[in-house]
């Protein structure tokens, strides 16, 4: 009696919460994520050999997820960095959970994995969302109630993909801010984007800056000399509130100070974020 006991623990053990199967597949039949749409960086990398030195001293903690493939292969649909840190240490298996699922399943599956990252890049973001639209046909409203967000996010990111490729780089690499590009759409014409954007970059013009230049229509003219400038000065203590207040809030805001006056803007995009600005506020009345 006690090792039936004991097969039936056992069984339960290999099997999720959800009742998929986890098993112990050798490395080499996992192929490659077909709906990746992250950007790994060299702080990636950096953070990549760490966990394989974790992996290699205590084990994997969180299985990986993949869906059976053909002729007895799988498909990855999450934990890349995690089947990535394995290779690393010479591993030739590795735990995962084997998941029954679409191709539609498995792309949301992926997606919301990326989404959870609080260093996300907003071009993963975008390339997530631009996936789900063009490969499934989805609407904006169908993809937001799928990964939790508003509307509004998934119609203001994906707007970031008629960008010209070299300022999408620009948001990859961390060199423009989702709130530039925010303003750099309302300049219509391309090339005239694409100027104001170098610019942006070259001299590291604050967001405040960039919107009083495009609000002026004060736009770079081709072949013209460039004038050394130098990028207003912000006080640091004034940055760290700002960038404080935008982490509690979830929401743009811009402080402008001149010798300890100034103002305060919070920027919402969203009916649901402006109740929920009010009841922030509200409380603590």
């Amino acid at each position: 009696m006690t090792g039936v006991v004991g097969d039936m623990m056992a069984e339960a053990a290999r099997r999720a919460p959800d009742g998929s199967e986890i098993v112990e597949i050798p490395i080499a039949l996992i192929d490659r994520n077909p709906y990746q749409t992250r950007h790994f960086t060299q702080e990636d990398d950096e953070e990549l050999v760490a966990l394989a030195q974790s992996i290699k001293a205590q084990g994997l903690i969180q299985p990986i997820t993949v869906r059976p493939g053909k002729n007895g292969r799988y498909f990855l649909i999450t934990g890349e960095r995690r089947t990535q840190a394995a290779k690393l240490v010479e591993k030739t298996t590795i735990t995962a959970i084997v998941r029954q699922v679409s191709d539609q399943q498995a792309a949301e599956m992926t997606v919301i994995e990326n989404l959870l990252r609080e260093d996300l890049n907003c071009m993963d973001e975008v390339r997530a969302f631009v996936m789900l639209s063009r490969t499934f046909l989805m609407t904006q409203d169908q993809i937001a109630k799928r990964i939790g967000c508003s509307r509004e996010r998934v119609s203001n990111y994906m707007r970031l993909a008629r960008l010209p490729q070299e300022v999408q780089d620009f948001l990859r690499d961390n060199r423009l801010e989702f709130s530039h590009a925010r303003i750099l759409l309302r300049i219509e014409d391309d090339q005239v984007l694409l100027r104001v954007a170098r610019k942006v970059v070259e001299e590291h013009l604050p967001v405040e800056e960039l919107e009083d230049l495009v609000r002026d229509k004060a736009f770079p003219v081709e072949g013209q000399e460039k004038k050394p400038g130098v990028a207003r000065w912000v006080d640091p203590n004034v940055r760290a509130a700002q960038q404080s207040l935008q982490r509690a809030l979830g929401m743009r805001v811009k402080i402008r100070d001149r010798r300890g006056k100034g103002k305060i803007e919070i920027e919402y995009g969203s009916l649901e974020d402006f109740d929920r600005l009010v009841g922030l506020l509200g409380a603590k009345k």
